[in-house]
C-alpha cells in the first residue's frame, strides 16, 4: 500500500500524535527512525503500522523483523509525508504508529526485592527519557511517573529512552496511592536531599528500594515528603549546586546495581 497526499486522512491522524490530546483520545502514539521502530518490533510493541520512504525503500534492518509480525500494515509514503508526522528538523525514512499498552502497577508492586524508579513532577521530557533509560541499563524492576511529569509518549520522551521504554514496565500513575501499597509490600521509599542522613554510598541498597526523584527545581513535592522512610545525599567535592534529576537518579541506580550484584 501507498500514500501520496499529505492532505490524506491518515497522514493527517498520525501528524496529530505530535500532540498529547490526540495521543490520549486514540490511545496511539508515534516513534520515529529506524532504531526506535527496530525496539519497537522487537519487543513485540503492539504495532499498528510502518510507514517508510517509498524512494528509499524500507530499512534493511527491519525486513528480516517485518516478516515475523502479525497484522500490521506497511506503508509506502512521501518524504513530504515523512516531514509532515515527524517532530525532528531531519526526518528518519520510518515510523510506525503504536497502540498504547496499558501496564499496571501491580506487576511492579509484586516483585519481591524489587528496584524501582519513582518520579514527581519531573517535567523535562529529556531527562524523563534519560531515568528510564538508566533504569534499564541498571535492571530496575519499572519505571512510575506520578502526576506533572514530562508524558512518556512524548516524541522528545520516546528518544530519550532510546528504545528502553519497551525493556521495562513504566507506569502513570497517582503515588498517593501506590506508594503505600509498596511500603505495605516491604519496600523503602529512599529520596535525596541536600540534607539527606546519609551517603548514597554508605546507604544498603540490599531488599526491596523504591528511588524517589523530585522536579528539578523543587525535588520532590511535600505529600510524597512525608511517605519516604529515608532521605540520603549524593556527596559532591566540586561548587555545583546540585544535579540534574536524570544524573541523580542514574547514580543512585549504579550505585544499587553495585551493591546488589547485578
Amino acid at each position: 500500500m501507498e500514500i501520496v497526499s499529505p492532505q490524506n486522512t491518515r497522514v493527517k491522524e498520525w501528524a496529530s500524535l505530535q500532540e498529547k490530546k490526540h495521543r490520549d483520545k486514540v490511545h496511539k502514539y508515534i516513534v520515529e527512525g529506524v532504531h526506535l521502530v527496530q525496539e519497537a518490533l522487537m519487543a513485540e510493541a503492539d504495532v499498528e503500522c510502518l510507514a517508510y520512504d517509498m524512494d528509499k525503500g524500507v530499512p534493511a534492518e527491519l525486513k528480516g523483523l517485518l516478516q515475523s509480525v502479525q497484522g500490521m500494515e506497511v506503508i509506502g509514503v512521501t518524504a513530504a509525508i515523512i516531514s509532515k508526522c515527524s517532530s525532528t528538523n531531519t526526518p528518519q525514512p520510518v515510523f510506525a504508529i503504536v497502540r498504547k499498552e496499558q501496564h499496571g502497577v501491580e506487576a511492579i508492586l509484586s516483585k519481591p526485592d524489587s528496584l524501582v524508579v519513582v518520579l514527581d513532577g519531573v517535567q523535562d521530557p529529556g531527562n524523563v527519557g534519560t531515568i528510564i533509560r538508566s533504569a534499564d541499563a541498571a535492571g530496575a524492576d519499572g519505571v512510575i511517573l506520578g502526576h506533572g511529569c514530562a508524558d512518556i509518549y512524548n516524541p522528545k520522551t520516546i528518544r530519550s529512552t532510546m528504545g528502553s521504554m519497551f525493556h521495562l514496565p513504566v507506569v502513570e500513575g497517582d503515588l498517593a496511592d501506590i506508594l503505600p501499597q509498596a511500603a505495605d509490600r516491604g519496600a523503602l521509599l529512599v529520596s535525596t536531599s541536600l540534607q539527606g542522613e546519609q551517603s548514597c554510598y554508605q546507604h544498603d541498597f540490599h531488599g526491596s528500594q523504591w528511588l524517589l526523584i523530585g522536579s528539578e527545581g523543587k525535588g520532590i513535592s511535600p505529600e510524597t515528603a512525608q511517605l519516604v522512610d529515608k532521605s540520603i545525599i549524593i556527596p559532591m567535592a566540586g561548587r555545583a549546586e546540585s544535579l540534574n534529576a536524570a544524573m541523580a537518579a542514574t547514580i543512585l541506580l549504579f550505585e544499587a546495581m553495585r551493591q546488589r550484584g547485578i
